[in-house]
């Protein structure tokens, strides 16, 4: 018997009995769809980290104020007032480091004519979109002439942009923080969420000398809530990690006894953290998957064995008319196979209605990979060999005499 007749036969038999193949491949469909659509959502969340985090740059480091010990009591990042604006103009300094950005923040309703909005307020300096890699879609960012002259301009996000002027240019146009009018010079362009799911374009930037004086008075003069710094290059963070603690501890004035007063964060040791936490939620959600396919594989060794019971005195006559205990384990065994493989093109099919569906109802982007459609079908074609063999065997070792019997 040659591979083709055996296939025709395994068809034949499926044909034989259409609703109990159906079912029967229904446990393979939705496990081999369940394997493939998770995959594909784990991947998804490894390459939009991927891209958030690239879009951050991996040379870049938040250093915030505090994580000091007063009284046996250590203080949280960003509560202690110990950063100043000086502070990163010295870290700025140092050789290891191509930028720092000073910046002050806080929230506030932000208002344009008869219409208002609330956004995140930043007061920053110029360093700061360079180190962001951010560039403005409209308009044009400020500079040292609006930081030394502390101006009243603004440059803002789109989701800002769309809220309070939709689709006219807001360029020129005036913009009232704490009822204070700034002009609009700049629109910027559209970054997305950030890896805490944050808005990144429903803010508002103006001069860090002018958030100071005129809207954030917050802690002693020339305090800021945080500094970004880029390292000169990526091989160079824990280095200029380095020396911007040994920097800032002099500043200070910390004794060699003393912790910091300070906290560096590196977004590359973020970066691992996310990554790790997307390979364990990929293979998390792989062996949930996984389950519904041995499930599946579990219900064809059910329905094969019954059809071996079924199939007796057929089994008997094909073995009387010459066919060899191979013949039939290989039958059997095809069979299997060829449920596994047609419930997992299905399979495949289901996962990929159910990529569209979520890419179209929620905003994270699913597609289904090769890869996973190769591993979903070697995976149910493995479990029709495996939970297809023990049928397969129990049918070749039937004797003919006894299946010719069977009633």
């Amino acid at each position: 018997m040659n591979i083709f007749q055996v296939f025709l036969e395994a068809f034949r038999a499926m044909s034989m009995n259409r609703l109990r193949a159906g079912l029967t491949m229904l446990g393979i469909i939705i496990g081999v769809g369940a394997v493939v659509l998770m995959l594909a959502i784990g991947e998804s969340v490894r390459e939009d980290i991927n891209r958030r985090i690239s879009a951050m740059g991996s040379n870049v480091m938040v250093i915030f104020p505090g994580s000091s010990t007063s009284n046996g009591v250590r203080a949280g990042r960003g509560v202690v007032q110990t950063l100043t604006l000086q502070d990163a103009q010295a870290i700025g300094q140092l050789p290891s480091f191509s930028g720092v950005a000073a910046i002050v923040q806080q929230p506030f309703q932000v208002a344009s004519g008869t219409t208002n909005w609330n956004a995140n307020v930043s007061g920053v300096t110029p360093e700061y979109f360079s180190i962001k890699d951010w560039n403005t879609e409209l308009g044009s960012l400020f500079g040292e002439v609006e930081i030394r002259s502390a101006s009243r301009v603004a440059v803002i996000g789109r989701t800002v942009a769309s809220n309070l002027y939709g689709e006219a240019d807001p360029i020129g146009q005036t913009i009232r923080i704490r009822n204070r009018p700034f002009e609009v010079i700049g629109v910027l362009e559209n970054k997305g969420s950030d890896l805490g799911g944050g808005d990144q374009d429903d803010a508002v930037f103006v001069p860090l000398t002018t958030a100071r004086q005129q809207l954030i008075r917050w802690g002693q003069p020339g305090s800021i809530h945080y500094a970004l710094a880029q390292a000169a290059s990526a091989s160079q963070v824990q280095d200029a990690i380095y020396d911007a603690s040994q920097l800032l501890r002099t500043r200070h004035r910390v004794r060699d006894d003393q912790e910091d007063d300070f906290t560096i964060r590196d977004l590359a040791s973020i970066a691992e953290a996310a990554q790790g936490i997307a390979t364990a939620l990929t293979l998390l959600l792989g062996a949930i998957g996984s389950i519904s396919l041995l499930v599946g594989g579990i219900g064809i060794m059910n329905i094969m064995l019954v059809s071996v019971t079924e199939r007796t005195r057929e089994i008997g006559i094909r073995m009387a008319l010459g066919a060899k205990r191979r013949d039939v384990l290989l039958q059997f065994l095809t069979e299997a196979v060829v449920i596994c493989v047609c419930g997992g093109a299905l399979g495949v099919l289901f996962a990929y209605l159910g990529s569209l569906a979520i890419t179209k109802l929620s905003p994270m982007e699913v597609g289904i990979s090769m890869t996973g459609i190769v591993i979903a079908f070697s995976f149910s074609a493995l479990i029709g060999i495996f939970f297809g063999l023990y049928p397969a065997k129990r049918a070749a070792a039937l004797k003919p005499v006894e299946a010719l019997r069977y009633e």
